[in-house]
């Protein structure tokens, strides 16, 4: 039991001193400044990188919403499970999780080229902060170029006063964001208006046997929800919906 004591001990000491070792033996970002006033006293400040990551750590899931393909994948399995009509299954959990990684899969070519032209210069100081996020945002611009109607990009224009735009290329931000997720909430309403067809079909063919069979105290819903998770398995559904998705930002 003494011995046992003893290694716990030496464990202990040797996990709360880990963070020293690792922090001796890896260089990273002064989180706080310490200060010695004349008085004796201290004043702590916070330097301004750590403030500029919590900022953008806020500001993520506003990029993930306005800069990727986050809002049209997640649209459209939301309007596929409603027409399937299966209430809560898929979660919106399982839907969130789904739509985040093809949103990585879809993303990654961009993402590739930000790394190799912005992130990697920047950590090996070949460039500064303010020239590492300018080419940054370029990869991210040209993607959300690709997919935003000119009539979007127009009315934008046309409502904040500015004179028109000659090139694509010169469109500033504060007009592409806005565009684009006009353009997506379009887009991604349409796909699911495609999605909803078949299952459309099929509520009303139950509808229309149940009315002719006098069954008129029977959900439609009821019946007709085995028929469609039937002919969504049997047609591969999912691989088809997900297949589309990220085919509709490569045309």
């Amino acid at each position: 039991m003494y011995k046992m004591r003893i290694l716990l001990s030496g464990l202990v000491a040797f996990l709360l001193s880990m963070p020293e070792l690792v922090c001796a033996a890896t260089p990273g970002i002064d989180a706080i400044t310490v200060t010695t006033n004349p008085k004796g006293g201290e004043t702590y400040t916070v330097t301004i990188q750590i403030l500029a990551i919590m900022t953008m750590l806020t500001l993520l899931p506003a990029l993930l919403l306005t800069m990727t393909s986050f809002t049209r994948i997640m649209i459209v399995l939301g309007l596929l499970r409603q027409a399937l009509g299966a209430q809560q299954a898929p979660s919106n959990q399982v839907l969130l999780g789904l739509s985040l990684f093809l949103t990585i899969f879809i993303m990654m070519p961009v993402l590739e080229k930000v790394n190799d032209t912005a992130v990697q210069p920047y950590l090996e100081e070949k460039m500064d902060a303010v020239t590492a996020l300018q080419t940054a945002s370029e990869p991210f611009k040209q993607f959300m170029l690709k997919q935003t109607r000119e009539s979007d990009i127009d009315m934008f224009v046309r409502i904040s006063g500015k004179e028109q735009i000659n090139k694509p290329e010169d469109v500033p931000f504060s007009l592409l964001l806005p565009a684009y997720v006009t353009s997506e909430l379009k887009t991604a309403f349409q796909i699911g208006f495609l999605v909803f067809l078949p299952f459309l079909v099929i509520d009303l063919v139950v509808a229309s046997v149940l009315m002719s069979m006098g069954m008129m105290m029977l959900s439609p819903m009821i019946v007709s929800l085995p028929f469609k998770i039937m002919l969504f398995v049997l047609a591969d559904g999912w691989s088809l919906v997900l297949e589309m998705l990220a085919a509709s930002f490569y045309v």
